[in-house]
């Protein structure tokens, strides 16, 4: 069965089918409708959760073990395969063909892939996916639809524009989801709900200043205290939303958290960059922060920022701008 990620979330209220494959060419969307059978799957007791993440090295026997194994606990869980490449190989097509004959009990398994070619689909792998559950294709969204979609966007954060206001921001996107949705939740951050009007969105979309604070998260974890200093000091002198810069760093933080504690458990550094939905040059500075600093660091280090938070809504006493500035102070003190 195939069915459209719009009608995703109306499926998984009627049904769990122990099979989803999500595949297509739009990231965004993509992530998103693995991330809705994934909660689905939790809310329905598949509290257990293996990843695999398939590359050139990657031990399809080990995988054809684990669906065979019972769980320790006796709990249901989720299988999450993902295939980047596309591509299984001789072995994985014939284990994923054997795999969908015989699926495991007790377990909702999500294959996740990018776009398939037509000659792709024709495979015997991929229709023996397409014969044991449920396929959801996720198409680009065309360029003359791109304002009414971030207009359903901004609908569903309970904000609004008009016709002008929209087209403007899906110009100013080029086509590029991943970019929308950053920039849809910049205007969460900075509006309270309702109609936003060209100028709110024509200034958060070309202030220079929000690319200072990606540039804040990147001296922090890389332990810069002094260019961390000056570009907080930036920010605070242009009038920059402390929601936005405290939003920014929690984020960073935790992925850092995830990643420190997978690796100490063993995981493969890419299974926990998709994890945490890190590409590019992002990586390599997420990797490096998370290899000299230490959970015991990283999790006083979130407390903090949850502190600066409250002082940001008025609800704790303290200056925010000075608990940031000790913030990044935190984190070249860690350093290894």
């Amino acid at each position: 069965m195939r069915i459209s990620p719009d009608q995703l979330s109306g499926h998984l209220q009627k049904q769990l089918a122990p099979l989803y494959t999500v595949f297509g060419e739009e990231l965004l969307l993509t992530i998103e409708a693995a991330d809705l059978v994934r909660a689905k799957a939790r809310q329905a007791g598949y509290v257990e959760r293996e990843i695999f993440t398939v590359d050139q090295s990657f031990n399809w026997p080990e995988l054809q073990q684990r669906s065979s194994c019972l769980s320790l606990f006796g709990e249901r869980r989720i299988m999450d395969i993902r295939i980047p490449s596309g591509k299984p190989g001789s072995q994985g097509s014939a284990l994923i063909e054997e795999y969908c004959h015989s699926l495991p009990p007790d377990t909702v398994t999500l294959v996740t892939l990018p776009r398939i070619d037509r000659q792709g689909t024709a495979t015997k792998w991929f229709k023996a996916l397409e014969g044991a559950g449920v396929l959801v294709p996720v198409h680009a969204v065309e360029r003359a639809r791109l304002a009414a979609w971030v207009g359903q966007r901004l609908g569903m954060q309970g904000q609004g524009a008009d016709r002008d206001t929209l087209q403007f921001l899906a110009d100013k996107v080029e086509g590029n989801l991943l970019a929308a949705y950053q920039e849809l939740k910049k205007l969460e951050l900075l509006y309270p709900a309702g109609i936003l009007s060209f100028d709110q969105v024509k200034d958060a979309v070309l202030d220079v200043a929000r690319y200072d604070v990606f540039k804040l998260s990147g001296a922090m974890m890389a332990g810069e205290t002094g260019r961390y200093h000056r570009v907080l000091e930036g920010l605070r002198g242009e009038g920059a939303a402390l929601p936005l810069i405290v939003f920014t760093l929690a984020g960073q933080i935790r992925a850092l958290i995830t990643i420190r504690n997978g690796l100490d458990a063993g995981r493969p550094l890419m299974q926990l960059m998709n994890q945490v939905r890190a590409w590019g040059d992002q990586q390599k500075l997420l990797e490096s922060a998370a290899r000299r600093l230490g959970a015991e660091q990283l999790v006083p280090a979130l407390m903090h920022v949850s502190k600066i938070d409250r002082m940001s809504k008025g609800v704790a006493m303290g200056d925010p701008w000075d608990e940031l500035l000790q913030l990044g102070l935190r984190f070249a003190r860690t350093s290894r």
